[in-house]
């Protein structure tokens, strides 16, 4: 049987292998949790992103009452998770009868939960917030000093790991817009020429034609160009070119 140390680490592995050909963000972070609840003294864990575009969402739990915390936050905005994303800090709630003054939002409907203590460990990096895990107790206290560190470490690794998915997409799409780019330039070019030669004119009034053509019907150029180069559309030289 594998040492809580090697358990551990082989977690860690894991959760920073974002290179991966098949990485999923949503796999890692299952991952996160499920080994956070058999690792840590701790009944359940859940992991609340703030996702770009779209606001606080529940991306991993490792059941329903945690699910439901999570999202009670969601709802309200508030919350020992919330806080914790936002603020950097990590969110320490040993006994959650407790929490009235603090998040009155929250509190009325936390305490149905069964949890008697939670605690919320910010995903940051330099300012990029990504959320949070929380990891959720059925008995009051703080969480001991070597799961909180433990703890820590593996929010870290997932939090990068996140962040540079993200920014794998991010220069995926620039790419992928940068090619769109440059292939409606070239199509473009190739249908300034067409209309230079059929209609005996330099390239700068094939341009003007083209463009004239595209504004009077509302289209975009390239799709003009594409049309003029694929022979459905043959325009009629103005005066002015």
């Amino acid at each position: 049987m594998a040492t809580r140390e090697e358990h551990l680490l082989r977690t860690a592995t894991k959760l920073s292998d974002s290179l991966d050909a098949q990485f999923d963000i949503a796999r890692l972070l299952q991952l996160l949790v499920d080994d956070c609840t058999e690792l840590f003294d701790a009944n359940a864990a859940g992991v609340l992103l703030a996702t770009p575009g779209v606001g606080w969402q529940v991306s991993a739990s490792t059941s329903e009452r945690s699910e439901l915390v999570g999202l009670l936050q969601c709802r309200v905005g508030e919350g020992p998770s919330v806080e914790a994303a936002l603020t950097g800090d990590v969110v320490s709630v040993p006994d959650l009868r407790h929490i009235t003054d603090t998040w009155p939002r929250f509190a009325v409907d936390a305490h149905r939960s069964g949890y008697a203590s939670l605690y919320a460990i910010p995903m940051r990096l330099r300012g990029a917030v990504v959320g949070s895990l929380t990891l959720f107790r059925d008995q009051t206290g703080d969480l001991n000093h070597a799961d909180a560190t433990a703890a820590k470490t593996l929010a870290d690794i997932a939090t990068i790991s996140v962040l540079q998915s993200r920014r794998t997409e991010e220069s995926a799409m620039a790419q992928r817009q940068l090619q769109r780019a440059l292939d409606s330039r070239v199509v473009i070019e190739q249908a300034k020429g067409y209309v230079a030669f059929s209609h005996d004119i330099d390239m700068d009034a094939a341009f003007r034609l083209l463009r004239m053509h595209a504004r009077s019907t509302q289209t975009p150029i390239s799709a003009v160009a594409a049309e003029v180069i694929a022979g459905r559309l043959t325009l009629q030289r103005d005066q002015g070119c």
